[in-house]
């Protein structure tokens, strides 16, 4: 009981400091980048990453575990931020909320594809239909948002899905937090040149809210809330603590209303909603 607790407490910390992501990177896209924002998280939280892993002595992962790793770092610490982050130039961050409600699905569909699992035709209708509430979502702004944005969104949740999935699966080897810190410190080198290169100057025109985006995506997003979502679904289990993301679209949302003044709109909330229930709805027929 008492492990449940835990599991459910640090998946709830977890997915709370998620929920803020993205209202926080474009809020940081304001002073910086996209390039450099996503050069700069990923090298910021790999520092975090090299002293942690650095102070717990923990063993390098292997040479069978480098591709994955490698996958897991084009996902979640490349792939995902420089994708949303070049939406959010053309979207709101509460638009793109609505399409994170489909990670969930997209890791599954990851899952499935390289672990060979089976679902029952049941998920795969659900599946279906959250991809179409979303696609109907898009199509029905009616100029209101940006093509190229969503399908931005689309790929950043297509790639993080796989780097979700992929480091599921490496967990059971080396640890969870092990291998987001691992995939951060791997990538380090190329992620500091990014920064480096595509450094925006003026540092002193930059405004504050872009500097709090910028830490906030570094340290939270990139770091300490994988530590405490991996340890909540170690603690309480993958399946029921999982179950706390289908509350991230609303969280976000609420996140993106009060710190960005973003207007959230009746369809917004409702595609969420449709979204969330198919998620549920799938993952229970999985």
């Amino acid at each position: 009981m008492k492990g449940s607790v835990e599991g459910w407490g640090s998946g709830a910390i977890g997915m709370t400091i998620f929920s803020g992501s993205l209202p926080a990177t474009r809020a940081a896209l304001d002073g910086f980048p996209p390039l450099f924002l996503t050069g700069a998280r990923a090298t910021l939280a790999a520092v975090l990453a090299a002293l942690c892993l650095a102070l717990l002595r923990q063993p390098r992962p292997a040479r069978r575990d480098l591709l994955p790793l490698a996958i897991v770092s084009l996902g979640v610490v490349a792939g995902f931020p420089l994708l949303t982050a070049l939406a959010l130039q053309h979207i709101t961050s509460a638009h793109a909320i609505v399409f994170v409600g489909l990670l969930p699905l997209s890791t599954a569909l990851f899952g499935v594809l390289r672990g060979g699992e089976q679902p029952r035709p049941l998920f795969w209708l659900f599946a279906a239909l959250g991809a179409a509430a979303v696609s109907g979502f898009a199509l029905a702004q009616d100029g209101a948002a940006s093509p190229i944005g969503d399908v931005a969104m689309i790929a950043a949740i297509v790639v993080c899905g796989l780097g979700y999935a992929e480091g599921a699966m490496l967990t059971r080897q080396i640890g969870g937090w092990q291998v987001i810190s691992w995939a951060l410190v791997l990538s380090s080198p190329l992620m500091l040149l990014l920064a480096v290169l595509t450094w925006p100057g003026a540092s002193r025109d930059i405004t504050a809210a872009a500097w709090l985006g910028l830490a906030y995506v570094s340290v939270f997003s990139m770091f300490i809330g994988f530590a405490f979502w991996y340890r909540g679904l170690a603690r309480g289990g993958t399946a029921t603590v999982g179950q706390l993301q289908l509350l991230q679209p609303f969280l976000g949302l609420a996140f993106a209303s009060l710190l960005l003044d973003e207007p959230v709109s009746a369809s917004m909330i409702g595609a969420a909603a449709i979204v969330v229930l198919c998620v549920g709805m799938a993952r229970r027929w999985a």
